[in-house]
């Protein structure tokens, strides 16, 4: 009996510790994690139709120490309402009004707003900041009252501003994530409009049962994304001048870990500031880089020595003989110079950047070949963690003309996103496997447990010998070609092509005097650290990327090499990377 008597009572008070582990769990959630919450919920006076103040999970930069930095948040302020039935004196309330917020509202509109006598309750100014909405409320003027408010707020402007998103209302006057990260992770970073609005007891025990599988409950978190703010800024500056020197329509660029997808910054230009967007065309609140396609042009050829090499259908020392011009289909394929190379060996292709070079090793490959390696290259969206992606253009690839099929080998004729075009290239970097890029790295739930995102979907398409094949192809650009070998580093190696395509003109054909020009490479080269995209679209007065993007390529990489302190991988005496 005394024995039945211990266990009860011991069961007993194991019961009580639980009930008292959870009530105290419970008060560390409503008066720590949300205690600013309920702080500002006492300073509401009044919203329309009962509802809280707005509330919602960060997104964070992260910098090269780990150390997180906002890229949306809360701000918090007042909003300035108006009873037209009370407001006595309009013109002296908008007076008052003007003193500390005088741009935000039309001295005719707010009269049209007080003139409103069968409305109550109208919202005439937001965003104000806790001093100025302080300075109005000590005014006291009957039919205007200044009500707490908090809003979505961008501290770095256009930082990354088309990948982070915005919040609007949409359908049932809810605000959400409409683009960008805020759209793809809405359901981790909204929060329950009621969640914090119950009697103090019902909070208190309401969800006890959750309170242990919190982490697996990613609805109420902040996300944590890849992007360097330093290296973001970077990027955004030199794609600016860019795209300011040569009046193009569009320049972007993507800064990548080939190895693992983390996208460490990803900009276009021009872009906008989340914080205003009076003036920005809702078809320009995309992200280029996700959703627009391009013929990207001779940073195509790469991936197609590298489907040839693992086809086994070449070798590096395989030659031909390059003719300057070839006919196929009767259509007209040239190098860029209209010039015959006679024999040469396949890295001259990459080197030279030889267009009947890359359709000579198409036509080695075989239509099947290359259509099964460029299917799997790009058939598929990438899967990037930011919505509206859109599709590759392949459709010359199911044709049996030959010449479909030539163009392609270097870069006209099919179309893919610059998403899709960094994560392909990125295989060459990555041994022949495909990653995933992604922006968002972790989600951080309200208990303060991080849960790291699982991007290890990995696609292999090229063997890792065929890819450092290439590599070395492409290293010996660097080395040789660029800037007339000027541009090789002697302690680091470096793997890199250009692109020249022609823009289509609409009527099925090209213009012969408008590009879109590409860059792309990757470092170190045998064991990559980063790998870079850059383009920019209709360039005027010059013809070739080599000339709009190089240097700019070369700035970038000497920037990530010092800011990261990334060791050099040959020696000063090392002549050339065109063998590992």
């Amino acid at each position: 009996m005394r024995a039945q008597f211990r266990s009860r009572i011991r069961l007993v008070l194991l019961f009580i510790i639980l009930i008292a582990l959870a009530v105290f769990t419970r008060l560390y959630f409503i008066q720590i994690v949300h205690g600013d919450d309920y702080s500002q919920k006492a300073d509401r006076q009044f919203a329309a139709g009962g509802s809280g103040l707005f509330d919602r999970g960060a997104i964070y930069f992260t910098r090269k120490d780990g150390t997180l930095i906002s890229a949306a948040t809360l701000a918090t302020g007042f909003l300035v309402a108006i009873n037209p039935q009370t407001l006595s004196d309009p013109e002296a309330a908008y007076a008052a009004l003007s003193t500390v917020a005088p741009d935000a509202l039309s001295h005719d509109a707010f009269l049209a707003a007080a003139a409103k006598k069968n409305q109550v309750y109208i919202e005439v100014v937001h965003h104000l900041s806790d001093t100025n909405g302080q300075i109005l409320a000590k005014k006291e003027i009957p039919g205007m009252q200044i009500l707490r408010e908090r809003w979505r707020y961008y501290p770095g402007g256009t930082l990354a501003s088309q990948s982070i998103g915005i919040v609007t209302y949409g359908s049932g006057d809810l605000l959400a994530g409409r683009t960008g990260l805020e759209a793809t992770y809405d359901d981790a970073l909204s929060r329950s409009g009621d969640s914090l609005y119950k009697n103090f007891f019902a909070e208190l025990f309401s969800n006890v049962g959750n309170l242990l599988v919190a982490a697996k409950d990613a609805r109420e978190g902040d996300v944590i994304t890849s992007i360097e703010p330093e290296v973001q800024t970077r990027l955004q500056d030199d794609l600016a001048k860019v795209s300011q020197k040569y009046s193009s329509k569009e320049s972007g660029g993507i800064i990548m870990d080939p190895a693992t997808g983390a996208i460490l910054a990803i900009a276009t230009y021009p872009s906008y500031d989340g914080n205003n967007l009076q003036n920005v065309e809702g078809t320009a609140l995309g992200n280029p880089l996700v959703e627009h396609i391009h013929e990207f042009g001779s940073i195509m050829k790469p991936l197609t020595m590298t489907a040839a090499l693992d086809a086994g259908v070449i070798t590096p020392q395989t030659t031909y003989n390059d003719t300057g011009c070839i006919t196929v289909n009767k259509a007209k394929i040239c190098n860029w110079d209209l010039k015959a190379r006679g024999v040469i060996p396949m890295q001259q292709i990459i080197v030279q950047s030889l267009n009947v070079g890359a359709s000579w090793v198409a036509t080695e490959l075989g239509q099947d070949t290359f259509r099964s390696y460029f299917t799997k290259l790009f058939g598929a969206k990438t899967g990037i963690d930011l919505p509206n992606e859109g599709r590759s253009l392949l459709g010359n690839l199911s044709k049996p003309q030959q010449v479909g099929y030539d163009t392609a080998s270097f870069g006209q004729g099919i179309a893919e996103t610059p998403i899709q075009m960094i994560r392909a290239l990125g295989a060459i970097a990555n041994g022949g496997v495909m990653v995933t890029p992604h922006i968002a790295r972790a989600v951080r739930l309200d208990s303060g447990i991080e849960r790291t995102l699982d991007w290890g979907q990995t696609v292999p398409v090229f063997s890792p010998e065929a890819a450092r094949e290439t590599t070395a192809m492409m290293t010996a650009v660097v080395d040789e070609k660029l800037q007339n070998g000027q541009a090789k580093i002697p302690t680091m190696s470096v793997a890199a092509k250009t692109g020249t395509a022609q823009l289509t003109d609409g009527r099925g054909g090209y213009y012969t005097d408008r590009f879109f020009h590409s860059f792309t490479g990757f470092f170190p080269s045998y064991s990559p650290r980063f790998i870079i995209l850059l383009y920019t679209n209709d360039p005027q007065g010059v013809t070739y990327a080599s000339d709009t993007l190089g240097t700019t390529f070369l700035d970038l990489t000497h920037f990530l090499i010092d800011y990261y302190a990334v060791p050099p991988d040959r020696g000063i005496a090392t002549s050339s990377a065109v063998t590992p």
